[in-house]
C-alpha cells in the first residue's frame, strides 16, 4: 500500500468541501420544502372537520359525509407521507456529511474514450442537475468493482449487461467531519491500514454498519443472486452478521420496486441481538425489516395456550443437570424431537388421523350443544379418504356454517332476541329505521317492520363468535388429537425409548407445557392438521446462528416459508446446542442439491491476532481459521485460590477500565454461574446482569452466561472459571470457543483449579499464566 502525496490530498479535500456544500444547499431545498408541507399539515389538521360536510340526517347524506372524511384523510396521508419521505432524505444528507464517501476508484470502460472517478458512499448523491453522480451509493452495480478487483482488469453486472474496462486507480478514504483524515492508494480490496483503523476502536452497544471495509468474499455473500438457500459458514468475528444486514440493505435497493422491509423477516438469537443491530439497516438508509426469534415466532403461532420452554432454559437445564433417571428420559426426548425422523413419524401419524382419531370440540350456544364433536366426526369420516385433512376441515366449516345460519333462522324468532334487541344503541335504532325506509320504498307489497330488522342484527351480533370461531378451526381440538400420537397410536418402527418418551411428553401435555425440542415438531403437526397459513409477504427470509437449530427445526421453518429465499449465518465451531442432532442447517444440505449455495469465510477480524492464535488450536470444528494481523496482548489465564476471585474479578476489571475498555463481559458458563459471580461481586464494584429478557446491551461491566453473548463482541471478556471441573466435556469446548471469541482486544481467564483441557491444547507460548 502506498500514501498519496500532498498535493493530490489537497485537491481530494477540495473536492470533499464542495460536495459537502452541495449536500449544505440540496438539505437547505429540503428544509424548506418539508417546513412548507409540515404547515399544510398543520393547517389539513386544524381545519379538517371544517372541510368536511357532515350530515347525516338521510342515508344518502351519510355516504355523503363518509366520502368526504375518506377524501380528507387521504390527503393528510399523502402530506405526511411526502414529509416523511423529505425526512429520510435530510437524515441520508447528514451522514452523506459527515463522511460523503470512502472510496474511489478511476475505471476505463472498454467501449468508451474517457474515464470518469467514481467516488462510493453510503448512499447516491447527485449534482444539481440530476444527471451526473457526485457518490455513487455501495449498492450500486458499478461499486461492487470497489470490493471485487484490485488495480487492473475488472468487470461488472448490471440487469442488462456485463460492464469490461480496466481499473487505474483504487484509493481508500477515512472522512470524518468533512475532513480527510486518511487517504492511500491500494492494489488490494480493502487495505489493511483502513481495517485497522476500524478494528481498533472500543466495543459499541450497537453493531455499526461498516461498509467501507466490506471484503471481497463478503461482497459475494451481499451480492449472491444464486440459489433459493444462501449458507454461510463463518468464523467467529469472521463479519457474517454484518454482511448478512448489509445484504439485506443490498436486496431493499436492488429489487425496490418489489421487496420492501415488510417482506424480509429476520430469526435472531434471542432480544439482546436484537437490540445490538437495530442500528444497522437505519444507518445504511432503510428501514428495519421484522425481526423475532424463534421462540417468540413459536409462541405467536401455536394456536393452544401452552407455556414454552425458551431454548436458554433447555440450555441451562441440559448444562446443569445430575444423571438422574429422569434426566436421562429428558436427554432422550431431545434426542428423538430434535431428530428429522421424527417429521416422518409425524407424516405418518397425519396419515393415520386422515382414517379415524381426529377429537374435535363440541358446538354450543347458549349453554346447549349446536352440533356435537360427533356429529362433526361423522361428517369429516364421511368424506372422501384422498382429500387432504386441511381441505376436509374446510369442507366440514363450510357445512358448520351453513348449519349455523340454519339455527339462525330458528332462533328469530324466539322471546329472547326481542329482549336482547332493548339493549341495542340509539345508533341502532336509528340504522333500523332508515333501512326499513329504504327497503319499503322498493317492496311496496311487504311492510318492513323496524323489529324485523332489529332481531336480524341481535342475531348477527351473537352468532358472530361462533362464526368466527369455525373458520378459524376451532372446533378441531388440536392438542387432544396430538395426545393421540402418545396414548392411543403406535408407529411401525418406534422410535429407541419410545414408551419412556410417550410417558414424558403426556405428562407435559397434561400440564399444558412443552419443552424446547417439542415446540416446533408440536407447530408441524398443527400446519399439517390445520393448514399452513403461509405469509406470502414473506419473500425473503434471514437466520442467523443457524447452527444452533436443530434439523427438525429448520426443517419446520421451511415448510412454514417454503416459498421464501433464505441466507442463513451460522459457525459450527459455535454449536452450543451440541447435544442435539447434527441434521443442522448449515451441514444438513447437500453440495449437490441445486436449491443450495455455500460460502465460507475463513478469516477472523473481532479478535487480536493473539487472542486468535490461542482460541484455533481448540475450535470445535474443521473449518480454517485466518487470524486478522491486528496487535495485542497474549490472553492471560491467572491461576489463584477460590477465595479470592471477587477480589481478582475487581481488580482486573478494573485495570481494563484504566486501560480504555468500555465494556467488559465477564462471561460464565450458565445462568446459574452468572447469579454466583453477582452475588460475590455485589457491593463491591458496578455491574450489569443480562438475563434472557434483557433487550439492549449497555456499556460496563457485564455479566452473563455465554449463550446469550453469541454475535456480540465486548472490548474484553473474563471467563470467571475456566477449571476442567467446569469445562471438562467435548460438548464444553463450544461453549469455552465461544466465550473466549467474544473479545476484541483482552482476554482473561481465571481458575482456582486445573485449568480446562482446551487450554492444554494450545501452545504455552500463545498465552501468559500467572500464580498469585
Amino acid at each position: 500500500m502506498t500514501s498519496t502525496n500532498n498535493h493530490t490530498r489537497e485537491e481530494e479535500q477540495l473536492r470533499v468541501d464542495r460536495v459537502i456544500h452541495h449536500i449544505d444547499q440540496k438539505a437547505e431545498k429540503i428544509i424548506a420544502r418539508a417546513s412548507s408541507i409540515k404547515e399544510s399539515v398543520i393547517e389539513l389538521r386544524k381545519d379538517f372537520w371544517e372541510d368536511v360536510t357532515v350530515n347525516i340526517d338521510e342515508p344518502d347524506d351519510v355516504i355523503e359525509t363518509q366520502a368526504s372524511i375518506k377524501q380528507q384523510a387521504e390527503l393528510l396521508t399523502q402530506k405526511e407521507q411526502s414529509h416523511g419521505k423529505l425526512d429520510d432524505e435530510l437524515k441520508t444528507l447528514k451522514r452523506l456529511r459527515e463522511s460523503p464517501y470512502f472510496g474511489r476508484i478511476d475505471f476505463h470502460e472498454d467501449i468508451e474514450q474517457t474515464q470518469e472517478p467514481i467516488y462510493i458512499g453510503i448512499a447516491s448523491l447527485m449534482d444539481n442537475s440530476d444527471e451526473d453522480f457526485l457518490v455513487y451509493d455501495w449498492r450500486a452495480p458499478i461499486s461492487s468493482l470497489y470490493y471485487d478487483y484490485s488495480p487492473g482488469e475488472a468487470q461488472y453486472e448490471t440487469m442488462e449487461e456485463t460492464i469490461s474496462g480496466e481499473i487505474t486507480l483504487k484509493r481508500q478514504f477515512i472522512i470524518q467531519q468533512g475532513i480527510i483524515n486518511g487517504m492511500f492508494d491500494t492494489g488490494v480490496t480493502i487495505g489493511d491500514r483502513l481495517l485497522q483503523e476500524v478494528l481498533g476502536n472500543n466495543a459499541s452497544t450497537k453493531m455499526k454498519s461498516i461498509v467501507a471495509t466490506i471484503q471481497k468474499e463478503q461482497n459475494r455473500i451481499i451480492r449472491n443472486k444464486g440459489n433459493q438457500y444462501l449458507i454461510v459458514q463463518g468464523a467467529a468475528g469472521s463479519g457474517k452478521t454484518s454482511a448478512a444486514l448489509q445484504r439485506i440493505a443490498y436486496l431493499m435497493y436492488a429489487y425496490r420496486d418489489i421487496l420492501s422491509a415488510d417482506n424480509i423477516v429476520l430469526l435472531s438469537p434471542n432480544p439482546l441481538f436484537s437490540s445490538y443491530i437495530a442500528n444497522v439497516l437505519p444507518e445504511l438508509g432503510e428501514t428495519n425489516v421484522r425481526q423475532t426469534t424463534f421462540l417468540d415466532f413459536l409462541e405467536n403461532q401455536i394456536r393452544h395456550p401452552f407455556t414454552i420452554e425458551s431454548p436458554f432454559e433447555q440450555m441451562e437445564y441440559v448444562m446443569t443437570r445430575t444423571n438422574q433417571q429422569n434426566d436421562s428420559i429428558r436427554m432422550k426426548n431431545i434426542d428423538c424431537k430434535s431428530d428429522l425422523s421424527f417429521m416422518r413419524l409425524l407424516d405418518g401419524f397425519i396419515d393415520h388421523l386422515n382414517t379415524q382419531d381426529i377429537q374435535f370440540r363440541n358446538i354450543t350456544f347458549r349453554g346447549e350443544v349446536l352440533i356435537s364433536k360427533e356429529q362433526i366426526s361423522d361428517y369429516f369420516y364421511s368424506l372422501d379418504e384422498t382429500i387432504t385433512i386441511p381441505n376436509k376441515l374446510e369442507l366440514v366449516a363450510r357445512w358448520l356454517l351453513q348449519e349455523i345460519r340454519d339455527q339462525q333462522q330458528n332462533e328469530l324468532d324466539k322471546d329472547w332476541v326481542l329482549e336482547k334487541t332493548e339493549l341495542l344503541d340509539k345508533e341502532d335504532y336509528q340504522d333500523a329505521f332508515y333501512q326499513a325506509q329504504k327497503q319499503a320504498e322498493h317492496e311496496t307489497n311487504e311492510v318492513v317492520h323496524e323489529e324485523s330488522i332489529l332481531r336480524k342484527e341481535v342475531i348477527k351480533r351473537v352468532f358472530a363468535p361462533i362464526k368466527k370461531k369455525i373458520k378459524e378451526y376451532q372446533f378441531v381440538h388440536t392438542s387432544a388429537a396430538y395426545q393421540r400420537l402418545f396414548t392411543d397410536w403406535t408407529p411401525d418402527e418406534p422410535p429407541e425409548n419410545w414408551e419412556a418418551i410417550r410417558t414424558y411428553t403426556t405428562a407435559n401435555l397434561a400440564e399444558n407445557f412443552l419443552p424446547w425440542e417439542d415446540a416446533a415438531p408440536y407447530l408441524y403437526f398443527q400446519h399439517r392438521l390445520l393448514g399452513t397459513p403461509h405469509d406470502r409477504s414473506v419473500r425473503y427470509l434471514v437466520v442467523d446462528e443457524a447452527q444452533d437449530y436443530a434439523g427438525f427445526q429448520f426443517a419446520c421453518i421451511k415448510h412454514i416459508f417454503p416459498n421464501a429465499r433464505m441466507t442463513l449465518l451460522g459457525d459450527i465451531n459455535q454449536a452450543i446446542y451440541s447435544y442435539m442432532a447434527d441434521e443442522n442447517p448449515l451441514v444438513a444440505a447437500s453440495p449437490e442439491e441445486a436449491s443450495y449455495e455455500k460460502i465460507t469465510l475463513t478469516k477472523s477480524y473481532r479478535s487480536t491476532r493473539q487472542i486468535a492464535e490461542f482460541t484455533i488450536p481448540f475450535a470445535p470444528g474443521n473449518e480454517m481459521i485466518e487470524p486478522f494481523n491486528r496487535e495485542g496482548n497474549k490472553p492471560l489465564l491467572i491461576q489463584q485460590d477460590r477465595s479470592n476471585l471477587a477480589k481478582t474479578l475487581v481488580a482486573e476489571a478494573n485495570k481494563l477500565r484504566k486501560n480504555g475498555s468500555e465494556t467488559i463481559g465477564i462471561i460464565c458458563k450458565t445462568k446459574q454461574e452468572s447469579s454466583q459471580v453477582a452475588s460475590l461481586l455485589k457491593d463491591k464494584i458496578a455491574f450489569t446482569q443480562i438475563d434472557e429478557s434483557a433487550s439492549n446491551f449497555p456499556k460496563g461491566l457485564l455479566i452473563l452466561p455465554v449463550y446469550l453473548a453469541k454475535g456480540i463482541e465486548m472490548d474484553a471478556v473474563i471467563v470467571p472459571d475456566a477449571s476442567k471441573e467446569r469445562y471438562s466435556n467435548e460438548t464444553d469446548r463450544t461453549l469455552f470457543y465461544t466465550a473466549c471469541t467474544r473479545a476484541m482486544h483482552e482476554l482473561i481467564m481465571l481458575t482456582a483449579e486445573k485449568p480446562a483441557p482446551f487450554i492444554s491444547e494450545v501452545p504455552q507460548e500463545k498465552y501468559q499464566e500467572e500464580r498469585r
